[in-house]
């Protein structure tokens, strides 16, 4: 293969593009499997010059790993300004999830399957993203049961159960849903917002289950 000759753009823009190729390449092949090289030919630049820019195959691969998450929490949150009360915000919140992992398989995928499987500093980047999605989460749980109840009787463990819960479950959709272009993003939304709030709903008005009352 013959020298790769890049054309001259401003240094940010270069490197997006580069981030961009690694994150088609790691998202299609994983960590171990891809390589400087295909990254660099997705570019349309030299190796040497990935490297001169993003350093170490780790370090670019942690530099996209932070940047989907960073892609993902922000749509997350755009998705419910100005939505009203909290029980939309979670409803408009779960369909921007859904869009964007959707219309960004590759970066999802790049979270999902394998940042959690590249071992350390990896899990740990992806773990921080998680623990921020759980707290918004958390909030919007908390601040619906207000709205709904006054002062509910949640107790605070209980409320950080069905946030992790809540985010286990869009995060399991969201692969099945990638595999399925039948399944719409409002679709898959509305399949996760009806399985948790009811199970919310129920909590609210002081009905658990246990295992006594299900015997």
């Amino acid at each position: 293969m013959g020298e790769v000759r890049a054309k001259r753009m401003p240094r940010a823009e270069r490197e997006r593009e580069m981030m961009a190729a690694a994150v088609r390449v790691f998202g299609e092949r994983g960590y171990r499997a891809a390589s400087m090289d295909d990254i660099a030919e997705l570019a349309g630049v030299s190796k040497p010059l990935v490297y001169l820019y993003l350093n170490s195959k780790e370090e670019l691969f942690s530099a996209c790993i932070r940047r989907e998450s960073e892609a993902l929490i922000a749509a997350v949150r755009e998705g419910t300004i100005g939505t009203g009360d909290a029980d939309r915000q979670l409803w408009t919140g779960l369909t921007a999830f859904f869009t964007h992992t959707a219309g960004n398989p590759d970066g999802w995928a790049v979270l999902h399957r394998h940042a959690r499987t590249g071992g350390e500093p990896f899990v740990a980047e992806v773990t921080a993203m998680r623990e921020e999605l759980v707290a918004f989460v958390t909030g919007l749980i908390v601040e619906a049961a207000r709205e709904a109840h006054g002062d509910p009787e949640l107790q605070e463990r209980e409320v950080a159960g069905l946030a992790q819960a809540l985010v286990g479950a869009a995060e399991s959709l969201a692969g099945w849903a990638n595999t399925d272009e039948s399944v719409t993003a409002k679709e898959a939304a509305a399949t996760l917002m009806n399985f948790a709030w009811a199970g919310l709903g129920n909590l609210m008005e002081g009905r658990r289950w246990s295992p006594e009352a299900g015997a």
